[in-house]
């Protein structure tokens, strides 16, 4: 009984309560959070939002995914060419790296199951961990082929330098000193 990491299509906002439910019942589970810039009255918060709306990733066996479709909450597993869409542990691994190192992270569109799809155009790519990654003007993007996103990050020059990766050690960003 092999298990894969699955995305469950939820209801509007039950994300949180769906993730909570199917922990219950002994299903790991994982909902990506980032953190928005929201205005108030006087000023803006940052308020921690899931980053993919309705959606919720399960660790879990295929024969198990008819328990899923019974949690209150959960509209139906997320399908490419007529079966469940695996999705793969390097990323999902991947996105948690990247909300857990990364503030200011935006979702786009991209090509689904396309490997190697970071722009060349006076951007900057490096591949980590098996990962890969473009980095141009202060922002940095990692492909999602299984997901058909990419997530994209602003970056602090500080926060990409503190880190001890030594292929990124050698690299200033063009306005440094």
């Amino acid at each position: 009984m092999q298990k894969n990491w699955y995305a469950v299509y939820t209801k509007p906002q039950a994300e949180k309560r769906v993730a909570g439910l199917l922990a219950k019942k002994k299903i790991e589970t994982f909902v990506p959070m980032g953190y928005v810039k929201t205005k108030t009255f006087m000023k803006h918060k940052f308020v921690l939002e899931p980053l993919l709306k309705s959606v919720v990733f399960v660790y879990t066996s295929e024969e198990a995914t008819a328990l899923l479709k019974q949690t209150n909450g959960v509209i139906n597993l997320l399908y490419w060419l007529g079966k469940p869409a695996v999705i793969a542990t390097e990323e999902i691994d991947a996105i948690r790296e990247f909300t857990e190192t990364y503030r200011n992270i935006k979702l786009e569109p991209a090509s689904v199951n396309c490997e190697d799809t970071a722009e060349e155009n006076n951007g900057f790519r490096f591949s980590m961990k098996g990962r890969l990654y473009a980095m141009k003007n202060k922002t940095i993007k990692i492909n999602l082929p299984s997901l058909g996103y990419a997530l994209i990050a602003e970056i602090e020059e500080d926060n990409l330098f503190i880190s001890n990766n030594p292929l990124l050690q050698n690299y200033r960003l063009a306005h440094s000193s």
